[in-house]
């Protein structure tokens, strides 16, 4: 029994050692220095800057050309890459047959306006035998009716010369609009069929369009500047290919009806001059957008801002020097600075030097930045 309460009483005091050795082995541990860093109160700027987007020029007006009528070509008019005006004649077709249609349907007019006279005529005397009951009424009966008949014949010969004179007219193939021509796609004796051998195509060219497609969170931002129209010289959209920037401004024409499901986007289309047929259909471009400097942007540091698989975040500082993570959502980077579009508001304090040292909670020592 005894052995037994020494052997408790040994325990019971190697752990209140054990735990007295632990406690102060915390007291011991001393808490993290603070981080020196450098701060930034966050303002707004009127600094301008321009959204960029990536754009299809097409042409407002374009139309692939294709016979109306069967044929072999007999003439080409046109340079190809030319500017061509509305009317201008561009291709001939073989009209031989087109053109004996017409003489035989010509004929046939004459043939039928002569039945007619003779019709008119026997129907009149047959009225007036009629009258003083001198013939059968049956004869009068067909008389009429022979003379109806010749008046439908006229009519539908008539017709038939209408309609070959319009095929007579469709071997030329005019200039529907002003534009320019491209490169044939067929040469002289070719064969061609109506409405399937694709001749050319031809395009306008001044003025011209650029479509882009944006997220349906900027709709707003588009519907003010469709409403509040384009002044001139007014730089609000331009486009840059090469690395240049194309000389003449654009303006919104169009924003699509509606936004594509699937994406979440809508289509817009900006017109543009083309005086000097600088831009052509199908070039890939950007769109460049100035923003609105009327409204202030929220302008910081780009070095002050962490990325953490794909999010961005900066450190805010709060009471006790303690410094909080907050998730932003980024704009257009201006060289060393970026616009912070959400997340932020004006007149917070974040850290813009010595981020690479902080988590969430640090306590830090603000230093005052350098002088240069």
């Amino acid at each position: 029994m005894n052995l037994n309460l020494r052997n408790y009483i040994g325990a019971a005091s190697l752990l209140l050692l054990l735990v007295a050795c632990g406690n102060k082995g915390q007291q011991g541990m001393p808490a993290p220095p603070p981080v020196n860093v450098t701060v930034q109160q966050v303002g707004t700027s009127s600094a301008p800057y321009y959204d960029e987007y990536p754009a299809i020029v097409k042409a407002l007006n374009e139309v692939e050309l294709r016979p109306q009528v069967n044929g072999y070509i007999t003439g080409i008019h046109f340079t190809e890459g030319q500017q061509v005006k509305k009317g201008d004649k561009l291709y001939s077709i073989d009209q031989q047959q087109y053109e004996a249609n017409y003489q035989q349907a010509q004929a046939n007019v004459q043939v039928y306006e002569a039945n007619l006279v003779k019709a008119k005529k026997d129907v009149d005397r047959y009225r007036q035998l009629d009258k003083a009951d001198a013939i059968a009424k049956q004869q009068v009966d067909n008389a009429e009716a022979v003379y109806a008949s010749a008046v439908q014949q006229l009519e539908a010969a008539k017709a038939t010369v209408r309609g070959v004179q319009t095929s007579v007219r469709y071997t030329n193939i005019a200039a529907p609009f002003d534009g320019t021509i491209g490169l044939s796609q067929v040469r002289l004796g070719a064969a061609v069929s109506a409405g399937q051998t694709i001749l050319n195509t031809i395009s306008s060219d001044d003025p011209i369009a650029a479509d882009i497609t944006v997220d349906q969170r900027e709709i707003m931002r588009f519907n003010k500047l469709l409403s509040a129209g384009s002044k001139p010289n007014d730089s609000t959209f331009t486009l840059s290919f090469g690395g240049q920037v194309y000389q003449y401004p654009g303006k919104i024409s169009v924003i699509d009806r509606g936004v594509d499901p699937q994406t979440g986007t809508i289509k817009l289309r900006l017109t543009f001059p083309n005086p000097e047929h600088t831009l052509r259909s199908g070039m890939s471009t950007k769109l460049r957008v100035l923003a609105s400097t009327s409204d202030k942007a929220m302008i910081i540091p780009y070095k002050a801002v962490v990325e953490q698989l794909g999010e961005f975040f900066v450190y805010s500082l709060g009471d006790s020097n303690k410094v909080t993570q907050r998730r932003i959502h980024l704009g257009k980077q201006l060289q060393r600075n970026v616009v912070v579009q959400e997340g932020l508001k004006e007149g917070e304090t974040i850290v813009v030097e010595g981020v690479q040292n902080l988590r969430e909670g640090s306590v830090v020592n603000i230093a005052k930045p350098e002088t240069k």
